[in-house]
């Protein structure tokens, strides 16, 4: 697999981080929910909002890129959207080992 640098292979890297995080946040939270024995699936369908309310909004700002006049206001929109669900995803699971 060859890793580019290009603005493409870097907004599919953020989709990658949202959604590896996303995942790696529903395994601790299963793992929790799990071990205490409280186990609910319940708590699924708050990651099923999340990728409504963060992943498809990210996936429609790629649609868009067409209809961009300027070409660069929608990427940068991306990437600031994306850093910020990183950085949500990375908080919430930093604060379940807490």
């Amino acid at each position: 697999m060859d890793l580019g640098f290009g603005l493409a292979d870097w907004m599919l890297y953020t989709l990658w981080a949202v959604m590896g995080l996303l995942i790696l946040d529903f395994l601790v939270a299963f793992i929790r929910s799990f071990w205490k024995g409280s186990f609910d699936t319940s708590f699924i369908l708050g990651y099923l909002k999340d990728i409504l309310y963060f992943v498809f909004p990210l996936q429609f700002l790629i649609s868009m890129y067409a209809l961009d006049p300027s070409g660069w206001i929608l990427i940068t929109f991306y990437f600031i959207c994306g850093i910020a669900v990183v950085i949500k995803y990375l908080k919430d699971i930093f604060s379940k080992f807490q």
